[in-house]
């Protein structure tokens, strides 16, 4: 019984050095290999595009079945030239906004084809197998469509249009990482995020991004209120 114990925890020791030498190399890899990590990223996220609205994941939110998640556009109007702190958050704002009007596409296409996957996978008058051919179908579209452009983006920008799938759809993107794809893929993931000042495992809080906030209401793209309500956001200290 005694060596029975003795090898049960020897080997429970084994597979927790060999997850955290799993783990180390995702960090390395992370770190350290940024062609690399662009390609995948890449990957990730026309993946995101599709896993939201799986079958399991749209039983999960069933509640918001009806719900139309979409970029709705408003009126913004733009008077006076702003005063800025420094230059320094002259130059962030700017380069943001940059960043922000290059994966505007990708965001609208990312948001729009959450609805229709949501709405396709919740109708039940379509079957199973439509079902899997539509979602299939929609990844190849998409695929074709803007994996070439997605690869020339930076980590930086590739990393905001997580963030902002996520503020449009209300989603944890590292839980569902976790889920659709494995734990290990969302660790690699959320540790890459972090070391690109980025983090993935939350879902997105305006009130933490106020500048963010105010680049996209001056484009025209409000905080959906379907999944925020009314919020009042703090503006961006530039006097």
């Amino acid at each position: 019984m005694q060596n029975k114990l003795e090898r049960l925890r020897d080997g429970m020791k084994a597979e927790l050095e060999r997850i955290k030498f799993a783990n180390h190399m995702c960090v390395w890899h992370a770190a350290c290999n940024t062609t690399t990590n662009m390609k995948k990223l890449t990957h990730i996220l026309i993946s995101l595009l599709i896993v939201v609205a799986q079958p399991s994941y749209a039983q999960q939110n069933a509640a918001d079945a009806d719900t139309m998640y979409s970029v709705q556009m408003k009126e913004v109007k733009v008077t006076g030239e702003r005063n800025w702190q420094n230059d320094t958050v002259r130059y962030r704002y700017n380069q943001m906004k940059y960043y922000v009007k290059t994966i505007l596409p990708y965001l609208k296409e990312a948001t729009t084809t959450f609805s229709e996957l949501n709405n396709k996978i919740n109708d039940p008058s379509v079957g199973k197998r439509e079902r899997k051919a539509f979602v299939h179908a929609k990844e190849d579209a998409i695929k074709d469509k803007f994996e070439a452009d997605i690869k020339k983006l930076n980590e930086t920008q590739g990393m905001l249009l997580m963030k902002l799938i996520g503020r449009q759809t209300g989603v944890n993107l590292y839980e569902m990482l976790k889920e659709f794809k494995n734990p290990l893929t969302a660790i690699k993931w959320q540790t890459y995020a972090r070391f690109n000042g980025f983090n993935i495992n939350k879902k997105y809080t305006p009130e933490d991004e106020p500048m963010l906030e105010h680049i996209m209401e001056s484009l025209g793209y409000p905080l959906p209120e379907h999944i925020y309500g009314y919020r009042e956001i703090p503006t961006v200290q530039n006097k």
